[in-house]
């Protein structure tokens, strides 16, 4: 059989519908971040909305990257731990090198419209097999005859990303 390498994308939504302590710190630093950037974008206070500054003025997308300062410390507490996904025994195992922050919707003025989303990336797995909903996946550093393994079940906001084919 031939190895597949696969690197997973797990995408967080923090909104103001989010119960959990992390994410509420995320999406109230965040909120408060974005609130203070788009000052830049937005000295005749004429928008409202992320869309709208967006749309009308220039070099807003650097919004995503600047109100990303706002959750560094809290990925940081995460030990490069993917949060939300777990393997079939419950554990929180599935490890990132990677992540993007973005703005999926904001107002200056009412912070119930306020939604982020971070998408983490895996660090490369072995794609063993799939039985049922489940991904029965390993690290790429086992080399003895017996790997260990863990089954994921495929989750909602959870994909694969990439995926290497090697003999």
């Amino acid at each position: 059989m031939q190895a597949r390498t696969i690197t997973l994308c797990y995408r967080k939504i923090v909104d103001a519908a989010s119960t959990k302590l992390w994410d509420r710190l995320v999406f109230e630093d965040s909120y408060r971040e974005f609130r203070m950037q788009a000052q830049l974008y937005n000295p005749d206070k004429k928008y409202r909305t992320f869309g709208e500054l967006i749309q009308h003025s220039a070099g807003a997308e650097q919004l995503h990257f600047l109100v990303s300062a706002a959750a560094i410390g809290y990925l940081q507490q995460l030990n490069e731990t993917m949060p939300d996904v777990v393997n079939n025994l419950g554990k929180h195992f599935l490890k990132f090198n990677q992540f993007q922050f973005e703005i999926i919707n904001s107002d200056v003025h009412d912070k119930t419209k306020h939604a982020v989303a971070i998408n983490f990336f895996s660090v490369p797995m072995v794609w063993h097999d799939s039985i049922g909903n489940y991904l029965l996946i390993s690290d790429t550093t086992g080399t003895e005859r017996q790997v260990l393994t863990h089954m994921l079940q495929v989750q909602p906001f959870l994909s694969i990303h990439s995926l290497t084919n090697s003999v």
